[in-house]
């Protein structure tokens, strides 16, 4: 479980996360919903250790990371994943290379020992297959598209199967057929991986289709956290608008 209170956060005076407050259950797929730049992202980067608040805390499973400096912190991270925007890809190293980064630096966390180059090709083979990238090793991330880039970045994560899923934006970009893919890749992976994810989108087609809740971000704070059809019923202005951009449920469209 992820518990976050109070979390206050500015960058030159302006004021970007104010007293904002979160619970993240364990196994759930919550998409924090809300306009460009109110701070989603920031967010995201403060949960995985990247940036660190003025005031309030994080904790994860009972730790208070956010309190954590150093080693320390670092070694909490390990239990997390982050699909940046752009996928975040090594420009200078193929995607099996990118998909084994994670593995060659830390081994395998239970153990604490290193993998072998068969087990480390296996899992690589592995992961790329679940997103649909089967034969693209040797392929350089600029040969790629944008949203076999972002599968590409999602199979990194998927190969040392973290606990906590951090996603930023991840259709942002892409057509809806390919975002779609996306989309029924992230509750793939929820269902295989049984782990925690937090998804940051201004998409409500993709919120509803991921999401077991769905929260709005604004004004510096998380306004309202429900279940999807009862979020949908919240009177607010921009659930409103969020709300007559939907033509049909996406959840219809969901693999059975």
């Amino acid at each position: 479980m992820i518990d976050i209170y109070d979390l206050w956060k500015a960058f030159d005076g302006n004021e970007v996360l104010k007293g904002l407050t979160l619970k993240v259950k364990k196994g759930e797929t919550l998409v924090i919903l809300g306009r460009s730049g109110v701070g989603k992202s920031v967010l995201l980067k403060h949960i995985i250790g990247i940036s660190h608040a003025d005031r309030g805390y994080i904790e994860v499973d009972g730790v208070r990371v956010s309190d954590l400096r150093g080693e320390k912190r670092y070694q909490a991270s390990l239990k997390m994943g982050m699909l940046f925007q752009g996928a975040a890809l090594f420009d200078s190293m193929n995607i099996e290379d990118n998909t084994a980064f994670f593995l060659k630096q830390h081994g395998n966390l239970e153990t604490g020992k290193k993998y072998s180059r068969s087990e480390i090709r296996d899992r690589v083979d592995e992961a790329l297959r679940m997103v649909d990238l089967e034969g693209t090793q040797k392929k350089m991330p600029s040969d790629l598209s944008g949203g076999m880039r972002k599968r590409a970045g999602l199979a990194r994560l998927i190969v040392y199967r973290p606990e906590y899923l951090l996603y930023d934006e991840p259709t942002t970009g892409l057509d809806p057929i390919t975002a779609m893919q996306i989309n029924e890749l992230i509750v793939e992976t929820q269902k295989e991986l049984k782990a925690t994810s937090i998804v940051v989108t201004h998409d409500i087609v993709s919120a509803l289709f991921v999401g077991d809740r769905l929260a709005l971000h604004k004004d510096g704070k998380i306004a309202y956290v429900e279940e999807p059809d009862t979020f949908l019923k919240i009177d607010d202005p921009i659930i409103e608008f969020l709300r007559k951009t939907i033509s049909e449920d996406p959840r219809t469209f969901r693999r059975k």
